[in-house]
């Protein structure tokens, strides 16, 4: 049958409706992309002055209009004779954190001079952003341990912890956020021991920053050759479309013995950390074997 005969056969208001479905059938909607998790994040870094000083602290803050979602540190100069004792973000169980302060001693007398880097991880405001935290009871143990969890039905996106009285005296040698490649992390697990014989009394705090749950939150890792050398670095890196918003580490065989001076995100002002690397000396002579492992804390992009 000719388009003529067909056309005089539907009458005008069929082929209208048949011309139509003809032109909605080659219609494509664009798909929409999928929204970043984390908008807007970047890393901020600040040091400290360099000179041989026993402690300093430096805090830094995240850019106006932006709130913190991890933390990080950097020891310059010190190579195992400095730790961190003080990795706190502000803000509590009802406020959105905006900054981070690290707080350093030498371990040993060190003559040299040496510097203290803050790394902040920062980001647009994420819904339900708040700090809690957790303490052990305060007394004179060589170790002790603790969990901050995260309310229930928030997630973990960064982590710190706080040793209150030791002053130089303690080392955090496992600092892990739980979760995996396929499970979001909801808590942060501090563990502490005296790096000298130390009579006074002392405890450790662990710090989770949450939030409400964020798109593709998991867990990565990465581990280092287990062996006897002085020094050890890992990196672990996000997924492949996934940012960095928060991180840990822990060292394995070493019962501390051994110092994590080096806990740094990635990134800079304008770009979006997608990595940490975590570099650990022995604070002592240690002849076991030992590893580093470092942990990412990863949303979509």
């Amino acid at each position: 049958m000719s388009a003529q005969a067909t056309a005089r056969r539907l009458g005008p208001r069929a082929l209208r409706i048949a011309v139509g479905l003809a032109v909605a059938v080659v219609v494509v909607v664009p798909a929409t992309p999928a929204s970043a998790a984390v908008p807007g994040l970047v890393r901020i870094a600040v040091t400290s002055a360099s000179d041989s000083t026993d402690f300093r602290s430096v805090t830094a803050t995240c850019p106006v209009g932006k709130v913190l979602t991890g933390t990080g540190y950097e020891l310059n100069g010190a190579t195992g004779e400095a730790v961190v004792d003080d990795l706190r973000p502000n803000g509590g169980p009802a406020a959105a954190p905006t900054a981070v302060t690290v707080g350093a001693y030498e371990a040993e007398a060190f003559a040299g001079n040496w510097s203290l880097t803050a790394y902040a991880i920062c980001a647009n405001p994420l819904a339900g952003l708040v700090r809690v935290l957790a303490t052990t009871a305060s007394d004179s143990n060589d170790f002790r341990s603790v969990t901050a969890a995260c309310p229930v039905g928030k997630v973990l996106t960064g982590t710190g912890y706080e040793l209150n009285g030791v002053m130089g005296e303690g080392v955090v040698d496992d600092f892990r956020p739980n979760g995996g490649p396929a499970a979001a992390p909801t808590s942060v697990f501090v563990g502490a021991y005296e790096a000298d014989a130390f009579a006074g009394n002392w405890s450790a705090t662990a710090y989770a920053i949450c939030a409400n749950p964020l798109a593709g939150l998991v867990r990565a890792s990465a581990v280092s050759p287990s062996d006897s050398n002085d020094f050890h670095s890992v990196a672990a890196a996000c997924p492949f479309g996934k940012v960095l918003t928060g991180s840990g580490y822990e060292l394995n065989g070493i019962m501390g013995e051994g110092v994590v001076d080096d806990f740094r995100p990635n990134g800079g002002p304008a770009a979006a950390p997608a990595t940490v690397t975590s570099g650990a000396y022995e604070e002592d002579t240690f002849t076991g074997n030992w590893t580093n492992t470092a942990y990412a804390i990863c949303a979509t992009a």
